[in-house]
């Protein structure tokens, strides 16, 4: 049999001081807060008292950071996994707020539906669910633990759900932290379970 459940975990709250879209940056690390944080979600994922079997996360250092609580409590050795990775984006290293402000960056704007200023979602879409494919078929039972970013995440749940890609990324439901549960029947994944247990920090600087 394949894995039992599978677990999208946000990282935590990274130490950001100039607000900056910091993306694939390196050096964006967690902050005291968001150490606590990621410690929450997989005190969270222990309590639901299932076994986990397989931990992987991106190679960023603020999800390789989150995964450390989880493979305290799991006693598993986390494996990175380049494909949940944060998408690209044109901003890295900008304020938004003074970016989105200056005409000459109105162009990269030009198509939201793709989008034009990053990775397509579709990209993203299509790598995140291989590399939930491959995790899912690597353990004989039990839990999988991915730890990745806000919008790989939030595009994994649209595209389960079968809603379009575009959105307004300030609609996200994706808190730092956050668990987003999946399963699959066949090949068909499904959305179960949404939970904040460190609904908390300040959530700046995600792509």
């Amino acid at each position: 049999m394949p894995a039992s459940r599978l677990h999208l975990v946000r990282h935590g709250e990274v130490f950001n001081p100039k607000h900056v879209l910091y993306g694939r940056l390196p050096g964006y690390h967690l902050s005291e807060a968001g150490h606590a944080m990621a410690r929450a979600a997989a005190e969270h994922v222990k309590g639901l008292d299932r076994p986990v079997a397989l931990l992987r996360c991106s190679p960023l250092q603020r999800t390789q950071e989150s995964a450390v609580p989880f493979a305290e409590l799991f006693e598993l050795t986390p494996a990175t996994e380049e494909r949940i990775i944060e998408p690209t984006n044109v901003f890295e290293g900008k304020r938004m707020s003074r970016a989105l402000r200056n005409p000459m960056n109105w162009w990269q704007l030009r198509r939201p539906s793709v989008p034009s200023w990053g990775e397509p979602y579709r990209s993203i879409a299509d790598r995140m669910l291989a590399a939930m494919n491959d995790a899912w078929d690597a353990v004989d039972e039990g839990d999988v633990v991915l730890v990745s970013h806000q919008a790989p995440i939030w595009i994994t749940h649209l595209a389960v759900a079968g809603i379009r890609l575009q959105h307004d990324p300030r609609t996200r439901r994706c808190a730092l932290s956050s668990v987003t549960s999946f399963e699959r029947v066949g090949d068909v994944w499904r959305e179960v379970a949404y939970a904040e247990p460190a609904a908390s920090g300040i959530d700046v600087g995600a792509v």
